[in-house]
């Protein structure tokens, strides 16, 4: 896909006027992006799409009659464009509206910003506009395709049974996330650890919201915790989350692997290195290429992966990744029965 080379058209929906004005500044500093609207409700915002025809929307959740969870919604349904939640993360309401805007079409969720004055201030301006500036790149369209009705894929005889199930995703992955665990039983034989890209602020939040959507349990990864069959343990924002030979979890800020902590490749790595490939990897939507370099050593000591394919991907970058290195490719929605698959014929 060819690279935008003019400025990226934000419509930016806040009711707030002090946040709309900083949204704005943040928004104006950056050569990539330009201010096509500013608006301080849904109803505007909806109104104002067929003009304005924003390449990527700045998404308030909590807005005077519409909110922001059901313009998405909207959105999505008649005007398709990439969206991007703006929501207060420490606000457990707010978020569990801002993770079901994932499930309805956005494609990330990005904290609020506080003020000029604020300490966090440089660092959550500069994820804003790194967000909107990716994000208006994504094709989005009203309605998938329907996925392709392919054999079933059979696990080959040379990979290892596996003791754990790790799961990877970045933009787009929590509604990923939720239909790949739905497919799964409450009771699934194997712990799954899971490395989600998002927001330090915004981790215990995501794991309340999946534990509400999924029949699993879940939680955020304790170190030195033994993982439980049938619970995801979510890696921590900001944190590395492992394996370790003895069978616990190891939870660290060790620096970033490829800019990224938590990183993917660290955690399908130690399923080659910890278990001796007795590991199942899945990647799924996701920017950029975490989680590549992991499947390839995990392949090599005998363990097995799967990669989103591209008829499905929010984003085909991890995913991409994942099946150069070896990964088998399937739309999200066989990944499930083919993981069952391979349960059944371990057990």
């Amino acid at each position: 896909m060819p690279r935008r080379t003019t400025p990226a058209r934000v419509m930016i929906v806040e009711d707030s006027a002090v946040v709309r004005r900083l949204l704005t500044h943040i928004v104006a500093g950056d050569p990539r992006l330009t201010v096509a609207a500013a608006v301080a409700s849904a109803e505007e915002a909806i109104a104002a799409i067929p003009s304005v025809r924003p390449d990527v929307i700045s998404m308030d959740i909590r807005l005077p009659g519409i909110d922001g969870l059901e313009a998405t919604r909207r959105i999505m349904a008649d005007h398709p464009t990439p969206i991007v939640v703006i929501s207060a993360s420490i606000d457990r309401g707010e978020l569990g509206n801002s993770m079901d805007a994932l499930r309805a079409g956005a494609l990330s969720v990005v904290e609020k910003p506080v003020g000029l004055a604020d300490a966090a201030y440089v660092q959550v301006a500069a994820e804003i506009r790194t967000q909107l500036a990716i994000m208006s790149e994504v094709a989005v369209v009203r309605r998938r395709m329907r996925e392709p009705a392919l054999s079933p894929p059979v696990m080959p005889p040379r990979t290892r049974a596996p003791r754990v199930l790790l799961v990877a995703a970045s933009t787009g992955g929590p509604p990923a996330l939720a239909r790949l665990f739905a497919a799964l039983p409450a009771d699934f034989p194997l712990p799954i650890l899971l490395v989600q890209h998002m927001g330090a602020g915004f981790m215990q939040g995501f794991a309340n919201w999946l534990g509400s959507v999924v029949p699993q349990q879940v939680e955020l990864a304790r170190h030195g915790d033994l993982p439980r069959p049938g619970t995801i343990h979510v890696a921590p924002g900001d944190s590395h989350l492992t394996i370790g030979r003895a069978g616990t979890m190891t939870v660290s800020t060790d620096p970033p692997v490829g800019g990224q902590r938590p990183s993917a490749t660290r955690l399908i790595e130690s399923g080659a290195t910890a278990l001796d490939g007795a590991a199942l990897a899945i990647v799924l939507t996701g920017m950029g290429d975490d989680g590549g370099a992991g499947v390839q050593t995990l392949l090599a000591a005998g363990g097995s992966a799967v990669a989103e394919d591209a008829t499905t991907a929010v984003v085909y970058g991890m995913p991409a990744a994942a099946q150069r290195a070896g990964a088998l490719s399937l739309p999200l929605g066989m990944i499930g029965p083919h993981v069952r698959r391979i349960v059944e014929r371990r057990a």
